[in-house]
């Protein structure tokens, strides 16, 4: 699973239907509203950003993540890759074969 966040729900909406398309997940989620803190340019800074879940397979991965390093708006995106190492065997199946190119 590859996780980012984005300042507009415009954005995460884009960077999800992308990577759907382009078979680099099988599945993005946009999750609601969540207010980050965070420092940036020497000081502490709030603001409201949308998270998006891509669920993809382990071969894929580094592909979704250069994907989103290239199409991100933030000069220093949030990228983050979490392995699951164990999941229902059919989905995990489903995932697998929608992320064929």
């Amino acid at each position: 699973m590859v996780t980012t966040v984005v300042d507009a729900r415009s954005v995460a909406d884009l960077l999800a239907a992308a990577a759907v398309a382009g078979r680099l997940a099988a599945c993005a989620q946009v999750g609601g509203q969540v207010e980050s803190t965070y420092w940036w340019r020497s000081g502490v800074e709030s603001s409201t950003e949308w998270s998006v879940q891509f669920k993809t397979a382990p071969d894929r991965v580094d592909a979704l993540v250069e994907h989103l390093r290239v199409s991100h708006p933030y000069q220093v995106p949030e990228i983050l890759v979490s392995r699951v190492d164990c999941g229902h065997p059919e989905y995990a199946t489903w995932v697998f074969e929608h992320t064929r190119p």
